[in-house]
């Protein structure tokens, strides 16, 4: 299977499992099941309200599980809006256009991209040090979502030395804040 196969069926399986998510899980089984087979059963056993709530609970509630990957090394610092809008611009520059109803650096739109345009991977891959903090977490707190993240990773390159020790550091100190008019 090749790594836009699983980046694409990565993006669909990290998507809040509602209706839309369901009706394309048979498709995603059929294209993807050797890489995601621990999540799909997982996923099968949880069935749609339980696999809902722990997304919830996963996702938007705790915060080193987050799916917006420049959280993890810009925080919620006016640094972080630069990185958006550099993402937003590398979309654009290979011919994407956002929705307006999503971030640009929300992992399943980093996968989709990654999916459709070879310079995906590179992205991907400067973001190692979130998934890895993202898959770090996920397995920490024992959730289906550590398999889909795991597979993601594995289809990268090893993680670099200068990966694991940004990761390292953002594990010890968390994403960076910023003091505004004296405040934090």
């Amino acid at each position: 299977m090749t790594r836009p196969v699983i980046w694409q069926a990565a993006a669909h399986l990290l998507a809040y499992p509602d209706e839309r998510f369901w009706r394309r899980l048979p498709l995603i089984r059929q294209a993807a099941e050797p890489h995601f087979t621990a999540f799909l059963a997982l996923v099968a056993d949880l069935g749609q309200g339980e696999l809902a709530g722990h997304y919830v609970d996963t996702f938007d509630l705790q915060r080193r599980c987050c799916l917006y990957l420049t959280y993890y090394t810009d925080g919620d610092t006016r640094r972080r809006g630069e990185s958006l809008a550099a993402l937003k611009q590398r979309y654009r520059a290979a011919g994407w256009e956002l929705m307006d109803d999503e971030l640009p650096d929300f992992l399943p739109v980093m996968l989709e991209f990654a999916a459709c345009d070879p310079s995906g991977a590179a992205l991907l891959q400067e973001h190692r040090a979130g998934l890895e903090l993202l898959l770090a977490a996920l397995t920490e707190r024992d959730s289906p979502y550590r398999h889909v993240i795991g597979t993601v990773c594995a289809a990268l390159p090893p993680l670099s030395a200068a990966d694991r020790a940004t990761a390292a550091r953002l594990a010890a100190g968390g994403p960076p804040a910023e003091s505004v008019g004296g405040y934090r």
